[in-house]
């Protein structure tokens, strides 16, 4: 089981190149970065881990300018969006700034989306919440259009575009990888039919992570990795995940600054060596 590390990258901790350079020198396989492109002054939807919503929500630096950062500076890392919240985004752009990452990072991206759970956020990049689920499951086609097919064309209810020339195409093919997050019903049927990989989060149990790959195997889809995202330490839970044959888990790094962030990397890199 390969170790990564899930954090949100902010103005106030430690810098994109700076932990990137730290997490390959130690090891970890993977860095899986939040996305927030701003928090509305009038909250109204109540953030899922309860009580008020941490200061690092607020100050989230763009995901695709920071990996781009990591990966200036490393050779082996992949760099991930954990999540993208792919229905607040406008489908081309993202499209463009997938596949340039890709380039950039010779073929290290991986691309985790999600619905997303600030209703108000949403609002004000025009989506509807109501229909969240079911734009991203055309953006989610139209991305790969665009990132297979020299003149990309997608009509949809939701998405629609004309045909359209983009590049550069992505370096993996035929895209980079789509870790689809969530847990819930919807979720799972979104990953069966355009997942190529399952990004849930840890309070996720190891017996749901076994029920959920014989679900996934009747449907078809024998080949799904699995990364727990933001896991905890506790050395049953990362016994649990390597037994239920969890792929790869990332480990939650809080945000801090340089010097107490390569503290605890430290030490997270040598849970993650006590668990290889």
């Amino acid at each position: 089981m390969k170790f990564g590390i899930a954090t949100f990258i902010t103005d106030e901790g430690i810098r994109p190149d700076t932990l990137g350079r730290a997490l390959e020198e130690r090891g970890f396989s993977s860095l899986f970065i939040a996305e927030h492109s701003h928090i509305p002054a009038g909250r109204e939807s109540p953030y899922p881990g309860g009580g008020e919503l941490p200061r690092k929500y607020y100050r989230t630096l763009d995901p695709f300018v920071a990996l781009t950062a990591a990966a200036a500076v490393t050779s082996r890392l992949v760099l991930g969006t954990g999540i993208a919240l792919l229905p607040q985004r406008d489908v081309i752009h993202t499209a463009k700034q997938v596949a340039s990452l890709d380039l950039v990072s010779r073929g290290r991206t991986a691309f985790g989306v999600g619905v997303g759970w600030n209703r108000e956020e949403m609002r004000n990049h025009g989506t509807d919440p109501s229909t969240r689920g079911a734009l991203m499951d055309e953006q989610l086609r139209a991305l790969k259009e665009i990132w297979t097919t020299e003149r990309a064309e997608f009509h949809g209810e939701h998405v629609d575009f004309d045909p359209l020339y983009s590049w550069p195409k992505p370096v993996q093919q035929p895209h980079p990888p789509i870790y689809l997050g969530g847990e819930s019903p919807a979720a799972l049927r979104r990953l069966a039919a355009l997942g190529d990989a399952w990004l849930p989060r840890s309070h996720t149990s190891p017996e749901r992570i076994v029920e959920v790959r014989e679900w996934l195997k009747e449907q078809g889809r024998h080949d799904v990795p699995f990364t727990v995202f933001a896991a905890g330490t506790k050395p049953d839970s990362l016994r649990g995940y390597a037994e239920a044959g969890v792929d790869e888990v990332t480990l939650m790094l809080e945000t801090l600054p340089e010097d107490e962030t390569l503290r605890v990397l430290d030490d997270l890199a040598a849970v993650a060596a006590a668990h290889h």
